[in-house]
């Protein structure tokens, strides 16, 4: 999840009434956000158990909302400029809690994935227009602390989301993780009147929105998502796949000649000349492969394997997630006592690579102690980068393009995160599903015709529900088995993770490389 924003250069230079509740507001809505991401992981399995969902629908409910949330963060830049911020904010603040009521209320997982869709629109909206309102509504020292307060509160998000998403899960249930969304956003739009007021009117009418620009770029994420998830469902050869992964190169083609002739292009492909720019841009997208899919999927390990209930998994998952929270700040000072932010970069990216390889280690009786080392380097890779990328990258391009070259960050950043938890999820229904085929015959009373089910079941969290649908005479037993299974996937997944870092972090490392002068 992003923590990092450029503010719009506009701003009011006195200090306008109700400034402090427009903080208030716009720090809470963006705090909620995050954990959309972190807080609905813990969730997983238990939404699985009580809707029966097979892997792909399941890993919609977050892939769903990190697609939405990718493809509309540069969509609601030029919303805002029609409309006006405060409209687009306020705008965004319902979607999301439609979008949560609406989960908090599905009965089935598809129902469940399309409000996840909503709240993804809505988040994208939290994120881009509330950054601009407190650039607006603050001026000089005051805006540096409230964005300081604006990243800060977006790793609390992130950092406390499992957590507060786990002790939801187990007081009240899984559809609280949602209704608890949807009463805080509520508070926000009390406040949008005072907000209108704070903010000067006149921010809106200054642009057009490019339509057929971000149609294309919807699509071609859709198309790209759909074909990873369903890749273990249909076959990684199937014509189905291999149909969806056309699609997605014909609609970023159509995307790239339509953004090339249009006068106002959802995108500006001239900041892609740069290739350091690309190769900071590029570190996010390490991080989603490396830190994202574990904040996804790790506490389905860790209910289903290590047997912890739902409450332990997220608080354990604080080890992966404060260092995300501290980092950032430590980063920046040790920049401003003279360290190279190129090389906490690159140590960052070691840090991913070393934290995935070093989670191997994990089995069934693993403890807390062994779990703290590896948990924590793989949330300082994602720390320490999250504080340096975007300034770094955007101190690269012209500064009349700074919002343009924001946007397209934030976006490769978001949609890579929704392309790595499907691989990742993908990946893991790939390799158990393989185990679970080789093993399923020396089952007692276990049907091999039920091995696809079995797996989506299973790779979902669900081993008791995976083990019941198999139909076993023995369901302890096979669900030890799903367990073993689950373990050995897992770790074969870990060592995917840490390769695709590795490569990634090469190519960054030479699209960084110092210009040779002559």
């Amino acid at each position: 999840m992003s923590t990092q924003t450029t503010p719009p250069p506009t701003a009011v230079d006195e200090p306008a009434p109700g400034r402090t509740l427009t903080l208030a507001a716009v720090l809470l809505a963006v705090f909620v956000v995050p954990m959309s991401i972190s807080g609905t992981a813990v969730a997983l399995p238990d939404i699985g158990a009580d809707t029966h969902a097979g892997l792909a629908p399941l890993q919609w409910v977050v892939n769903a909302f990190n697609v939405a949330f990718a493809c509309f963060t540069l969509v609601w830049g030029s919303v805002a400029d029609v409309v006006g911020r405060v409209r687009a904010f306020a705008a965004g603040v319902a979607l999301y809690a439609a979008g949560s009521l609406a989960s908090a209320a599905a009965t089935d997982v598809r129902w469940l994935d399309a409000a996840r869709a909503l709240t993804g629109i809505g988040g994208a909206a939290i994120f881009s227009c509330g950054a601009a309102l407190l650039s607006t509504a603050f001026a000089g020292p005051a805006r540096a602390r409230a964005f300081a307060l604006f990243g800060t509160v977006a790793g609390l998000g992130v950092a406390l989301g499992p957590s507060l998403g786990g002790a939801l899960v187990q007081t009240l249930g899984w559809r609280w993780v949602f209704a608890a969304h949807a009463v805080a956003l509520a508070a926000v739009l009390l406040a949008v009147p005072a907000i209108s007021r704070t903010v000067p009117a006149g921010s809106g009418g200054g642009g057009r929105i490019d339509l057929p620009g971000s149609a294309l770029f919807v699509l071609a994420m859709v198309l790209l998502t759909t074909a990873i998830v369903q890749g273990s469902q249909w076959g990684w050869g199937s014509t189905g796949v291999l149909g969806l992964l056309a699609g997605t190169a014909l609609a970023l083609a159509l995307f790239t000649a339509v953004e090339r002739r249009s006068t106002h292009p959802l995108l500006d492909l001239s900041v892609l000349r740069d290739r350091r720019f690309l190769g900071l841009c590029l570190v996010p997208v390490a991080a989603s492969f490396g830190f994202v899919t574990l904040l996804t999927y790790l506490p389905s390990y860790l209910t289903a394997v290590t047997g912890r209930d739902t409450g332990s998994a997220g608080l354990l998952m604080l080890l992966l997630t404060a260092p995300v929270l501290a980092c950032p700040l430590l980063a920046v000072k040790l920049v401003a006592r003279g360290v190279s932010a190129l090389a906490l970069i690159v140590l960052s990216l070691a840090c991913l690579v070393v934290g995935d390889l070093a989670l191997t280690l994990l089995s069934p009786s693993v403890t807390v102690l062994a779990l703290a080392a590896p948990m924590l380097v793989t949330g300082a890779g994602m720390g320490l980068s999250a504080g340096l990328v975007d300034g770094q990258a955007l101190a690269l391009v012209d500064p009349a393009k700074a919002g343009m070259a924001a946007g397209f960050l934030n976006t490769l950043r978001l949609g890579s995160e929704a392309v790595a938890v499907a691989a990742y999820g993908s990946a893991l229904a790939t390799a158990l599903g393989a185990r679970i085929r080789d093993g399923i015959g020396s089952q007692p009373g276990a049907a091999a015709p039920l091995a696809g089910p079995v797996t989506d079941r299973a790779a979902g969290g669900d081993l008791g529900g995976a083990a019941h649908l198999s139909g076993a005479t023995d369901p302890e037993g096979f669900t030890a088995f799903l367990a073993h299974a689950y373990d050995a996937a897992f770790h074969s997944v870990l060592w995917g993770l840490a390769a695709v870092g590795l490569a990634l972090g090469v190519l960054i490392a030479v699209l960084l490389r110092p210009t040779r002068t002559r």
